[in-house]
């Protein structure tokens, strides 16, 4: 009774909630009245309303014409191609030669030069990655002004000492979701109830872009075009300081770094934390002259590289970051009180005041320090014991260029072998690449190669483990010396496109499955009418120069089966648009294997999927599967709510997709219904908590070890309430790489060459091998764990484990699988698992006992 009076009480009018400009600066702070202030532009006070992005953006805009202090940019679009800005800040007198200054700065990284005493920190300011923690894009309005049309001595050392980026928005698409569901449901008086709509999003939350993705761990990754124009530009100037402002929950009050000491990565120089503690002195004198609570150097970390706040640390910069209690919408009650928006915004812009006024201060030693970072890159590579490391591209020549193309954002050099090379007993090919330890970005190759396993602290906030090649499926080793290794003079800059001479009519056409793209360019041709088989067994063909070997998964197009009469012209415009060879057959008569007329030759059909989501679902898993099927299969899944899964027609789907979430949500009806659909042909596949819905209804025969079961296993006797949370780090497994076998003759594993999978855990639910033949196509080896924490109880028990399970369900066929196979978008080794699904689940006929 007492909260709901406290709730009534705080109910307040449009006009209360505004706050002018005096509220948020000092009063001795003095503007240039020439330059226009949020309110002029935007025709409300910051705080008053959540800002658009296009709003945003038509204010930065506004600033840059105004002002001879910054140049407006844009660097990049969206999914949805909302501009991706960026303002560069500095003395108007030293604008017109912003390009001398940038280079001037990085020559230092590479010269080992000392003259450093005029050259300007460059300080990176990020806002607001996830969409609905919007404070840091609201206050980026008022820093942009501030630095616009401050006057007096403070404003002019700042602009003299430093080079300003502002990004304003780095999620300007999940920004927009947020800022038009934030407005939408206020009223003319607010309610700082938690529970009303307003606080309360509906699903997938305005946290992630476009595809449901959290941008905040892709900075490593670069699956998105947000970060591949972010990194892009960091490079351009290599930034001393970077900000990266975000929310936390209500009830908390205000991060900024340190995080937790121990739990930064092994590759980040100490003296990295060092200035970061220099520059959290700075937050903490502002925000006590202002009385604002805070924390430090508990609940984050500074250990996985792919976040904005960890980036830096790699890249000879610190990288900051700050968490603010949110109001989600403009007025909370909290534990601490009525929480305003415009509180939050105040504390964001505080905070990045006090950044600005801890660059100019450790301005000298920020920049030595990174060009210490730098050119001390090539002593520390020689005192390695290895030289680099290896990795094979083999015959999928997306999958590797994709691969190189993520080194070389990351401006990391790799050069092709010109000869075979053995190394740590395995053989290389020359489509094979070397990649050095001794180049600038040193740390960071070993940061994205490294396979440890045990850290000084093993509690993690995200991720433990990333190796890329792994993630890739692609072979890799370290070489020991330079003995026996040739490589070419210059560094791989890009793929060369293969050009295809045009096809000519003939018996038949046929291509290897083995090419990333392979799905998308079958799928593509399935829905322009070609018809296909797919050869379940190897196979010799005849064709015009001589014989074709086709291994298991390969597409036959036969010539008797198309209705289409520019049929040919329209593989031909496929091979070349693919980059994958169509090779020709002159005869269904083979010299090995079965013959084109085989019942071995299944059929395959372009998929129609239905991709189930909803409250309870992972935004997160739901999106990564959307993007997977809409980038690299060419296919639009049908994505329900769970909630409006009784509406369909089940029929006018072939595959129904689970990913992690809970599905208990669906009605007796609906479960009922999906059985049915089952067993009358359709495909059914899910990964982890999917998973665990089919065990549950008996759709999937296997049994499963829940979180409960595993962390069971763990010695409990003797501890004490202190001992609590590294118990709980230790039963988690927040992150690794776990090496699976694989059944390399089921038509799920069409593609991989390799008996081996590297597969990504970030869950403690397993599913247990199954006694019945035929059905497991990926089990866990003995030792699996290849990179990454997991405590060796949790290791003990994945070991021989299950990693996919899938067999016959009436007429239709049912896959589980242990882990996500598209996690963060970057897993290109186990992503093809699901594709294969879609194409050929329905190609076996196995009980599952």
């Amino acid at each position: 009774m007492r909260f709901m009076l406290t709730i009534m009480v705080v109910l307040l009018s449009f006009s209360s909630m505004a706050k002018p400009l005096s509220y948020y600066f000092e009063q001795d702070v003095q503007f240039d009245p020439t330059i226009p202030t949020p309110e002029a532009v935007l025709g409300y006070q910051v705080g008053e309303w959540h800002v658009r992005h296009d709003q945003l953006v038509r204010y930065m805009e506004v600033l840059a014409k105004k002002s001879d202090r910054i140049n407006f940019e844009i660097i990049g679009r969206t999914h949805e191609q909302r501009p991706l800005v960026m303002l560069t800040i500095t003395a108007a007198n030293k604008l017109p030669n912003i390009e001398q200054t940038r280079q001037a700065h990085l020559a230092r990284l590479s010269n080992n030069s000392d003259k450093t005493k005029d050259q300007p920190a460059v300080v990176w300011m990020g806002y607001s990655v996830h969409g609905n923690e919007s404070s840091g894009s609201n206050a980026s309005l008022l820093v942009a002004y501030y630095l616009a049309a401050a006057q007096g001595a403070e404003i002019d050392e700042l602009l003299n000492n430093t080079v300003i980026l502002l990004d304003p928005s780095l999620n300007p698409d999940g920004l927009a979701r947020f800022a038009n569901w934030a407005n939408s449901n206020r009223g003319m008086n607010l309610s700082s109830d938690p529970k009303t709509r307003e606080h309360v999003e509906n699903w997938p939350s305005s946290r992630t872009n476009h595809y449901w993705f959290d941008l905040n761990r892709d900075w490593l990754l670069l699956q998105h075009p947000e970060s591949r124009a972010r990194i892009a530009k960091f490079h351009q100037w290599k930034p001393n300081i970077l900000t990266d402002f975000h929310e936390m929950g209500p009830n908390s009050s205000y991060f900024f770094q340190p995080g937790i000491p121990s739990r930064k990565h092994p590759i980040t120089p100490d003296e990295n934390v060092t200035l970061t503690k220099a520059i959290a002195n700075y937050h903490a004198k502002t925000l006590d002259e202002n009385n604002a609570l805070y924390f430090t150097e508990e609940s984050f970390d500074d250990f996985y590289y792919g976040k904005g706040s960890t980036y830096p640390d790699v890249n000879g910069g610190v990288g900051i970051l700050f968490e603010q209690a949110s109001s989600r919408g403009h007025i909370q009650e909290t534990i601490n009180g009525p929480l305003s928006f415009a509180f939050t915004i105040k504390n964001q812009l505080l905070t990045s005041l006090s950044t600005f006024k801890a660059a100019i201060d450790n301005r000298q030693a920020l920049l030595d320090y990174q060009a210490k970072f730098y050119n001390q890159a090539a002593d520390l590579a020689s005192d390695e014991s290895f030289e680099g490391y290896v990795v094979e591209g083999a015959s999928d020549n997306t999958r590797i260029k994709h691969f190189l193309e993520l080194l070389k954002q990351h401006q990391i050099n790799a050069y092709p072998l010109t000869k075979p090379l053995k190394a740590n007993g395995k053989s290389f090919s020359t489509h094979s690449y070397f990649v050095p330890l001794a180049q600038p970005q040193y740390r960071l190759v070993k940061a994205i190669f490294s396979e440890q396993k045990n850290f000084a602290d093993n509690t993690f906030y995200d991720v433990s483990g990333w190796t890329l090649a792994h993630a890739f499926n692609l072979p890799f080793a370290k070489v020991k010396s330079n003995w026996g290794l040739d490589v070419a003079d210059t560094a791989w800059n890009k793929a060369v496109k293969t050009s295809f001479s045009d096809l000519k009519n003939g018996y038949a056409f046929g291509f290897a499955w083995d090419d990333y793209l392979a799905p998308k360019m079958l799928n593509t041709l399935l829905k322009q009418g070609i018809k296909a088989r797919v050869a379940l067994s190897s196979l010799t063909a005849k064709s015009t120069s001589g014989e074709v070997n086709f291994e298991p998964g390969s597409i036959i197009i036969p010539a008797g089966l198309q209705t289409n009469i520019d049929w040919v012209a329209q593989l031909s415009k496929a091979q070349s648009e693919f980059g994958i060879a169509i090779k020709p057959i002159t005869s269904g008569l083979t010299s090995k294997g079965a013959d084109l007329g085989s019942r071995s030759m299944a059929v395959v059909s372009a998929p129609k999927v239905l991709l189930i989501g909803g409250q309870g679902a992972s935004q997160y898993e739901v999106g990564e599967v959307w993007y997977y099927l809409d980038r690299f299969v060419g296919a639009a899944p049908t994505i329900v709510e769970m909630n409006r899964f009784s509406s369909l027609e089940l029929s006018d789907y072939s595959h129904i997709v689970l990913a992690h979430g809970n599905y208990n949500s669906l009605s007796d009806a609906d479960k009922v219904a999906i059985k049915s659909w089952v067993r009358k042909g359709g495909v059914i596949w899910g990964h982890k908590g999917g998973a665990k819905f089919l065990v549950d209804q008996q759709i999937l025969k296997a049994s499963y070890l829940s979180r409960q079961d595993v962390a069971s296993a763990f010695n409990t006797t003797g501890l004490s309430y202190g001992d609590k949370d590294h118990l709980a780090g230790r039963q988690r497994i927040a992150g690794a790489i776990f090496n699976t076998h694989v059944d390399l003759t089921h038509p799920l594993s069409f593609s991989l060459n390799r008996n081996t999978l590297p597969v990504f855990k970030n869950s403690t639910w397993l599913l247990e091998a199954s006694d019945a033949p035929f059905v497991n196509v990926l089990t866990y080896t003995k030792k699996p764990l290849l990179a990454g924490f997991t405590d060796a109880v949790n290791v003990d028990q994945v070991a021989g484990g299950a990693g996919l399970i899938a067999h016959s369900y009436g007429r239709g066929t049912v896959i589980g699988m242990t882990d996500d196979p598209v996690f963060r978008g970057y897993w290109y080794g186990t992503s093809r698992l699901l594709s294969n699904a879609l194409f050929f689940g329905h190609t076996f006929r196995v009980n599952g006992g």
